[in-house]
């Protein structure tokens, strides 16, 4: 709309060098914002559908020209980064997801979803090396 309004408000230019190179601008623009939103937000699931008799995950999640894409996998296949990203909350499969765990309507969903509820356990090999670790302080 940007070009039509500065052309029937006066404001154009008579250069044919600089209206290419600001319509070119405004293209480039146009073009750009949509498809940098997308490559960010391209993990944020939409929906996301639990079956507990074989225990996967369905995250619905939008491609590029925003057809819905369904990602089926199991929680042993959630892998939880080292190290927080901005739009990765978790990876299925090598693929980046994120989900908002306030949106959650039962907290232990997002819990064994994450594999918050996994019993952790230590053998007492791990014990042993951290007391002689310790000792040698």
């Amino acid at each position: 709309m940007m070009p039509y309004i500065m052309l029937k408000s006066g404001i154009g230019v008579e250069s044919l060098l600089v209206q290419a190179a600001f319509y070119g601008f405004i293209g480039i623009f146009t073009f750009v914002t949509p498809i940098t939103l997308h490559i960010l937000t391209k993990g944020y699931v939409i929906r996301l559908y639990y079956k507990d008799e074989v225990d996967t995950y369905t995250a619905i999640t939008y491609n590029a020209i925003l057809a819905e894409k369904a990602t089926v996998f199991h929680q042993k296949d959630v892998k939880i980064p080292d190290i927080t990203k901005m739009f990765t909350t978790f990876y299925a499969k090598t693929k980046s997801m994120l989900v908002n765990p306030t949106l959650f309507p039962n907290p232990q969903d997002y819990n064994h979803l994450m594999g918050y509820d996994k019993s952790s356990f230590f053998k007492l090999e791990d014990l042993e090396e951290v007391k002689e670790a310790d000792e040698r302080k």
